[in-house]
C-alpha cells in the first residue's frame, strides 16, 4: 500500500514569527497581498499585526474582512470577486479555520475558475492548478487550517456543511506565531482546544492511519492533553506561561497528521451541528468527543492504550483493555469538563434527528470512523447529547 503525506513547503513556529511573512513574499517576486480575515481580528488590532509588518517591509495590501464564523458559498464567492478586483497576487489568511477556509477556497477558485459556483469542490476536486500563493497565519490554537488540505464550506440553501479535500489548496507558508494568538478569550481557546484534541485522537483512531500519523497523533494527544488547561488558566489572566506556546505547537502536529489520513464520526457530527444550529465547531467536537469515543472503542483493538499513555491516565500500560477504555473517555470528558465546555447540544430536537443522520453519512470525515455506523447508530449517539 502507498500512503501520500502532504505538508506546508515552509513553516514557522514561535513567539515573533510573523516577522519572516515580508521575506517569504518579497523572494518570490509578489508585488501586494490580499489580507482575508474577519471583522472581530481587524476590530480587536490583530489582523494589524501583519498588516503592519507589510507596510514596514513596504509591501502594498488590500483587506478583506468579510469573513463569517462558518463560511458560505455566497462568502467566499464574494472574496473571490474582491481577490480579483484588488490587483493581488498573493494571499495572507489571518485567523481560525473559517479565514484560512475562506482564503483557501479563494485561492483554488482564483487559480482554477471552473469550479466558481464553490459547491463542485466538494469531496475531492480535481483541481488542475495550484490555489494562489498563500501564508496562513492562525489566530487559534485548533484548526490547524494552515497545514492540511482540506477546507470547510457552508450550502446555506441546503443546510449542510461541506468538506473539501485537495492537495493544491495546503498555504505554501504557515506561520504559527502563539503572540498571534494571545487574544484568544478563555472560552475560545477551550473550544479550539478541544478540537484540536479531536483531530489529535480521531486522525489516530481512522482508519487510514499509518506510523508516520501515528506519530504525529499521539505527540499532539500528548502535548495537548496536558497544556489545554494552563492554556485556558492563561486565557482567563493567569500567569503568563507555556501553555499557548505549546498548544500552538500541539495543533499544528495534529493538522500534519489527519490531514493526509482523515479523521471520523465525531467530525461527520460537529459538521452538521455546525450547519443545522450554527453551534460552534470546536464545542460541537468536544461534547461529541467522548460520545465517540465510547461508541468506536470495541473497533480500536490496544489502540486506546497509547492514547491513555500519551494523556497520562493510571494504569493504561497495564490494565485490561475495557478498563482502559472507560478511562480514557472519561479523562477526555472530563478535560472537556475542566475546560468549560458544555455537554448538552441546544437546538437539537427529535424531528430533526433522521436528516441529520443522512448529512452525517454524506460527510467527508465518515469513512474514516473505525466502528461502522448506520443512520440508527448516528441518531442514538446525538440523543446522548440532547
Amino acid at each position: 500500500m502507498v500512503n501520500r503525506f502532504v505538508l506546508n513547503p515552509v513553516s514557522y513556529h514561535g513567539p515573533g514569527a510573523v516577522a519572516e511573512i515580508p521575506g517569504e513574499l518579497l523572494r518570490r517576486g509578489k508585488s501586494k497581498v490580499f489580507v482575508c480575515t474577519d471583522p472581530g481580528l481587524v476590530k480587536a488590532g490583530i489582523a494589524a499585526k501583519v498588516c503592519d509588518v507589510l507596510d514596514g517591509a513596504g509591501i502594498p495590501w488590500e483587506l478583506f474582512s468579510d469573513v463569517k464564523p462558518n463560511p458560505t458559498v455566497e462568502n467566499v464567492q464574494a472574496g473571490v470577486a474582491a481577490f480579483e478586483a484588488s490587483g493581488a497576487d498573493a494571499i495572507v489568511a489571518v485567523g481560525g479555520g473559517s479565514s484560512m477556509d475562506t482564503a483557501k477556497a479563494i485561492g483554488v477558485i482564483a487559480e482554477n475558475p471552473e469550479f466558481s459556483d464553490v459547491v463542485s469542490l466538494e469531496g475531492v476536486a480535481l483541481t488542475k492548478n495550484h490555489a494562489t500563493f498563500t501564508v496562513a497565519v492562525p489566530t487559534t490554537a485548533g484548526t490547524a487550517a494552515e497545514v492540511t488540505i482540506n477546507y470547510v464550506i457552508t450550502d446555506v440553501a441546503r443546510k449542510r456543511k461541506f468538506v473539501c479535500v485537495d492537495v493544491n489548496d495546503i498555504p505554501e507558508v504557515a506561520v504559527v506565531d502563539p503572540d498571534m494568538m494571545a487574544g484568544m478569550p478563555p472560552a475560545l481557546t477551550a473550544a479550539t482546544g478541544m478540537d484540536a484534541l479531536t483531530h489529535a485522537i480521531e486522525g489516530y483512531l481512522t482508519k487510514g492511519g499509518w506510523e508516520l500519523s501515528d506519530m504525529c497523533h499521539l505527540e499532539a494527544i500528548r502535548i495537548i492533553s496536558r497544556n489545554l488547561r494552563d492554556a485556558v488558566a492563561e486565557a482567563e489572566g493567569g500567569e503568563p506561561g507555556s501553555g499557548r506556546t505549546a498548544m500552538a505547537l500541539g495543533q499544528y502536529i495534529a493538522g500534519m497528521g489527519f490531514s493526509n489520513v482523515g479523521l471520523g464520526i465525531v467530525h461527520s457530527m460537529a459538521h452538521t451541528l455546525s450547519a443545522r444550529y450554527d453551534t460552534p465547531h470546536g464545542v460541537a467536537c468536544a461534547m461529541l468527543l467522548p460520545v465517540g469515543l465510547e461508541y468506536n472503542a470495541p473497533a480500536c483493538g490496544e489502540r486506546y492504550r497509547a492514547i491513555g499513555e500519551a494523556m497520562g491516565v493510571e494504569g493504561s500500560d497495564s490494565l485490561p483493555i475495557d478498563e482502559v477504555n472507560r478511562l480514557v473517555v472519561a479523562a477526555v470528558a472530563e478535560l472537556g469538563a475542566d475546560v468549560g465546555i458544555p455537554t448538552a447540544c441546544e437546538g437539537i430536537v427529535e424531528e430533526d434527528l433522521p436528516d441529520l443522520a443522512a448529512d452525517v453519512m454524506a460527510d467527508a470525515c465518515f469513512p474514516g470512523t473505525p466502528r461502522d455506523a448506520d443512520a440508527e447508530t448516528i441518531i442514538g449517539l446525538y440523543r446522548k447529547i440532547m
